[in-house]
């Protein structure tokens, strides 16, 4: 995969610069929809142009230990791993706003951002998500921008996934590649976790996917049948899968 990171966070933060309201979101939109063309400039369609100082607070942490850097080495090094899979992609970070109200779920959000951006991929994009509800950091930063190109390289190799098998393998070797510590269960709870999934491993069934992947507490949010499984057991379990297919044992 031949890879171009493109610091974002700071157009962003010029962004909240402007008074909350129409024109801010009509700069919002200036700026991610080419002129001329009509269709996507800059991959910014997770950005939440109403959002409130929070927001602008938590780029302001993570222009203060230049993140876009950070990402942009990251993805450089990825780069070299991924020498024999096919793609040229541009990589960004965007900030989603999932701390405060309606205009991003986390879980829905998450998994859609997980699934793969069919617009996006096709318009040559990768971008990694910074969520307003977590506290900025350099590991994770690198981690969503590694997970994020994983992603895609798995997508050019094995195609977008449909059912929980084909998730959880993707996921589960984004994360593993990108050398990510989270989220991580015990044994006995990710033996647990391996009966419950199993029968349905094969689903493509939205709300059973969201379920054994994210657990009960994401069901429960959404109104889904709850299964008794903790906090992200699906998206855990697939990790250390992968982590133990990767290494070979």
């Amino acid at each position: 995969m031949k890879l171009e990171f493109t610091p974002l966070l700071q157009v962003q933060r010029d962004l909240y610069r402007l008074p909350r309201g129409w024109e801010r979101f009509r700069a919002y939109l200036q700026t991610m929809v080419d002129p001329e063309t009509k269709d996507l400039q800059l991959p910014l369609v997770a950005m939440n142009p109403m959002g409130k100082d929070h927001v602008p607070a938590l780029l302001d942490q993570y222009l203060a230990f230049d993140a876009d850097g950070l990402a942009a080495r990251a993805v450089a090094e990825a780069e070299s791993r991924l020498a024999d899979v096919g793609g040229e992609f541009k990589v960004a970070l965007v900030i989603a706003d999932d701390a405060m109200g309606a205009w991003t779920n986390r879980y829905s959000s998450e998994l859609s951002a997980r699934s793969g951006s069919k617009p996006l991929h096709k318009r040559g994009w990768i971008t990694g998500a910074l969520w307003t509800s977590e506290t900025p950091s350099a590991q994770a930063t690198r981690e969503e921008a590694l997970t994020a190109v994983y992603r895609v390289a798995h997508i050019q190799q094995h195609g977008f996934a449909v059912t929980l098998r084909e998730m959880m393998a993707q996921e589960g070797y984004a994360m593993a590649m990108a050398d990510c510590s989270k989220p991580f269960l015990d044994d006995e709870e990710l033996q647990y976790a391996r009966e419950v999934i199993a029968p349905h491993l094969d689903t493509k069934d939205y709300p059973l996917i969201m379920t054994t992947l994210f657990g009960d507490v994401a069901a429960a949010s959404l109104g889904y049948a709850p299964l008794g499984l903790s906090e992200r057991a699906g998206f855990a379990l697939a990790l250390r899968d992968a982590r133990i297919k990767l290494s070979g044992n």
